[in-house]
């Protein structure tokens, strides 16, 4: 691993992006420590109830402890993904956005535009109801409109930073730029969280045997993941020969690997912000106080609306990155054939069968990760509160973990060095 890191960091073009994404990480940490001017962070946390292992505490664990010293990334890129997933939905229903979807790089920046633009609106109603909370809760030291307005603008300008850290990360650093900002909050948060736990075992409120419990199933969970990601079926392809002038081209045999969690662990943090988005404005919003009745942190309300959301996202990201018919086009054109099929249509429908079948055992695998922290609380009874790493925070650090060292492994293999995976 050292050889190859060395490696990685011989490459120039590598070595540039490898510098620039951890410098952008380093901005992002920064951030996480600045405070929203006009507020009392540790009174509006505690009214929050951060540590009581409640809906805010799941929020506090994707802004990297951003939410609970209520810094100008207290939102996270919540609204950014809220947004992104708003767009992807309406591509498929407005022919506009779809014709759009269609034009290649061109089309893509203009919904790019129209997501930031829903970010914006979106990060203005989150902080709007976050302001107005921390009002009525007399947490505000300048409770005036201009201080008020300071807040939200703040909040605002801090989730728009974050978007513009993650898309540059994505091009022009390595890996995918918001996966990495959760993943960097997720793991800024687990010292502190080893040492509440291990606090809490000193003082007996949690056994060492729940422990050590605890973490073989993490040990268990961090293997099934990786196991999960890296599956994959391959689908065998022949290549037939051609002769152009006096050479041979073709007469090869591949394959095309369809992964078993094609999506990766988009469709997690999508589920999450879809349904914390909703849950955070009932804290705000009495009006909506039904709605936290019936999908309660941790309830079983809340876990099977989290099961179906990580389900559906995993099947409507798979449809969106991975296209059948384009695939079986591109192989019709390239001579290329699967054994006993015909190119096209029956080339397409048969991937497309193949990758639904596929795509079940790894979209429910996803679900019972997103939920394992409450089975795990209910098995080890180590409270909620001390597992915000668990399951979903496994998940979120092995599969973007994985997909960075990846784009690191196909750089280095490109130049013919041994990489990570072997």
């Amino acid at each position: 691993m050292l050889d190859a890191l060395r490696n990685a960091m011989r490459i120039p073009d590598l070595r540039r992006k490898i510098i620039y994404t951890a410098a952008m990480l380093a901005i992002f940490r920064v951030g996480s420590f600045v405070p929203v001017p006009g507020v009392n962070a540790a009174a509006l946390a505690e009214q929050l109830g951060i540590d009581g292992g409640n809906i805010f505490g799941f929020l506090n664990l994707f802004t990297g402890g951003a939410l609970a010293r209520f810094t100008i990334f207290a939102l996270g890129v919540s609204p950014y993904i809220t947004a992104s997933i708003v767009l992807n939905l309406l591509t498929i229903v407005i022919p506009k956005l779809e014709e759009l979807s269609k034009e290649g790089p061109e089309g893509r920046k203009v919904i790019e535009q129209y997501t930031r633009y829903a970010t914006v609106l979106l990060a203005f109603i989150q902080a709007f109801a976050t302001t107005m909370m921390a009002r009525s809760w007399g947490v505000t030291q300048v409770p005036g409109f201009f201080g008020l307005a300071l807040i939200m603008l703040t909040l605002v300008a801090g989730t728009m930073l974050l978007m513009w850290l993650g898309e540059k990360i994505t091009e022009k650093g390595i890996g995918n730029g918001v996966s990495l900002l959760i993943f960097m909050g997720i793991v800024s948060e687990m010292p502190g969280n080893v040492i509440n736990s291990i606090q809490a075992a000193r003082l007996g409120a949690v056994s060492v045997f729940s422990l050590i419990l605890y973490l073989v199933l993490s040990v268990v969970v961090i293997a099934a993941v990786v196991l999960v990601v890296q599956g994959q079926r391959r689908i065998p392809v022949q290549y037939a020969k051609r002769v152009v002038g006096r050479r041979v081209y073709g007469g090869q045999s591949t394959h095309i690997p369809l992964k078993v969690n094609q999506a990766g662990v988009i469709p997690v943090i999508f589920a999450s912000s879809v349904l914390t988005f909703p849950l955070t404005l009932t804290q705000f919003v009495p009006a909506l106080s039904f709605i936290n009745k019936w999908f309660e942190y941790g309830s079983f309300g809340y876990n099977l609306v989290f099961v179906i959301l990580v389900i559906f996202f995993t099947y409507f990201y798979t449809a969106v990155t991975f296209n059948p018919v384009e695939v079986a086009n591109n192989m019709k054109k390239n001579g290329g054939y699967i054994p006993g099929l015909r190119p096209g249509r029956p080339t397409a429908e048969y991937l497309d069968r193949v990758l639904t079948r596929i795509t079940l055992p790894g979209a429910i695998f996803l679900a019972i990760i997103a939920v394992l922290p409450f089975l795990v609380a209910a098995i080890t009874r180590v409270p909620t509160n001390l597992l915000y790493f668990g399951g979903t925070g496994i998940l979120i650090m092995v599969g973007v973990a994985l997909e960075t060292m990846q784009q690191i492994e196909a750089h280095l293999l490109l130049r013919h060095y041994e990489g990570f995976l072997k």
